[in-house]
């Protein structure tokens, strides 16, 4: 995986699972600024299950809640791989289940500096 700095792109392929058009939108517009390339963005879990099997990933960011479905089935295919995943979600830890609570977060509504410096932080780390 590419060591990371400030300022450099990052060079990941970056699974996002995000039901919310703008919000994926937007993730998609900054993720591909800091020289990354996107898959997806997805909006079922089904289909970002079989992405997070299957697909060549570097990281993935997660919204826990997926057309009202939660994404936990989509974080277990991703640990199984061994691929870091940051959760994005407006009801903070406590709107994560427990056994997930070791999980990076990154809060809604999030500053552009915020996801570089969670990416950074966590692309480096096993899922």
């Amino acid at each position: 995986m590419p060591e990371t700095r400030v300022g450099q792109n990052l060079g990941l392929r970056v699974l996002v699972v995000e039901d919310e058009m703008f919000v994926a939108l937007h993730l998609e517009d900054l993720l591909v600024s800091f020289g990354c390339s996107v898959a997806g963005p997805v909006a079922r879990v089904q289909k970002a299950i079989e992405m997070a099997e299957s697909e060549a990933l570097d990281l993935a960011i997660l919204d826990v809640n997926i057309n009202g479905r939660e994404v936990y089935p989509v974080a277990d295919a991703l640990a199984r791989r061994g691929i870091p995943f940051i959760f994005v979600t407006g009801y903070g830890r406590s709107g994560i289940r427990p056994a997930y609570h070791d999980r990076p977060i990154l809060p809604k509504p999030f500053r552009r500096d915020e996801l570089r410096l969670a990416i950074e932080r966590f692309a480096s780390s096993p899922g």
